[in-house]
């Protein structure tokens, strides 16, 4: 088995996205990108809820970081992938919670404003 050094998840199930579709496809497209970066040794699965479904998903979560992200979509993916996988900075618009920090709080619940999964 290959080492990682992150482990990434992306949750899939149909409750964050429309049948889940546009979660899947940006996983799918995540898996593009992470297979282009070998030498950043991620792994990636997909789940079906992580319980986060009062925001907008797709959720992302990293680790080691514990760092969970929401709104995926093409840009927001790009971001993670070039300014966090690659580059060590969170996108911290994006983020919703850091493990061991408390709830999930504060950030973008459905319906607001500016978390759609349309591209920038």
């Amino acid at each position: 088995m290959r080492t990682h050094t992150r482990h990434v998840l992306m949750c899939t199930g149909p409750r964050c996205t429309e049948d889940g579709v546009v979660a899947q496809a940006m996983f799918e497209l995540m898996g593009g990108k992470i297979d282009a970066r070998p030498h950043l040794r991620i792994k990636r699965t997909r789940t079906h809820c992580m319980v986060a479904c009062q925001f907008k998903g797709p959720i992302l979560l990293v680790y080691p970081e514990g760092v969970w992200y929401r709104c995926i979509n093409e840009t927001t993916l790009d971001r993670i992938v070039t300014e966090h996988l690659e580059g060590g900075r969170e996108v911290t618009e994006h983020i919703i919670h850091r493990l061991g920090t408390g709830d999930i709080e504060g950030a973008c619940p459905l319906g607001e404003a500016g978390c759609d999964n349309e591209d920038d």
